[in-house]
């Protein structure tokens, strides 16, 4: 398995993979959508992704990061925002070896945590995060505004 930082030039392999895993989200197929929105996020270096590879096969998972700061606690966080494996390739280590690039890469930057929300739903998720050591937040809830887009 090989792990690296993605790029532009990887954006059509990463688009197909974050179109199946907005549909898993109940999303509507997008690849074009999901081309541009990756896309933008790597030139503006307002995220980083990592992806996966097994031997010579294309992209099979990806995981999708985001900067940003805890007031409180005067650190930088990192938000594990999205995390996708290709059906075909689960099972194999390639979720928890993006883990192990997305918590490198939180702890090469000195940040003081890295964050995720995950549905209620995705146990196999749950039972991956809390065998790496993460911890379900039992002391906050999470609110959320839906704004009207133009």
């Amino acid at each position: 398995m090989y792990i690296f930082r993605a790029e532009s030039c990887h954006l059509d392999e990463l688009a197909v993979l974050f179109d199946q895993y907005r549909q898993f989200y109940e999303q509507s197929p997008d690849l074009e959508g999901c081309r541009d929105f990756i896309g933008e996020r790597i030139k503006n270096d307002e995220s980083v992704v990592f992806a996966a590879r097994l031997d010579d096969d294309g992209i099979v998972g990806f995981t999708q990061l985001y900067r940003s700061y805890c007031s409180v606690a005067m650190q930088e966080l990192i938000y594990l925002y999205d995390l996708f494996v290709a059906p075909d390739a689960r099972r194999q280590g390639v979720a928890r070896a993006l883990m192990a690039a997305a918590r490198q890469y939180a702890e090469g930057r000195a940040a003081g945590r890295l964050q995720l929300e995950t549905a209620i739903t995705n146990r196999p998720g749950q039972s991956l995060y809390e065998d790496l050591g993460w911890e379900r937040d039992e002391e906050f809830y999470t609110y959320h505004l839906e704004l009207e887009s133009s």
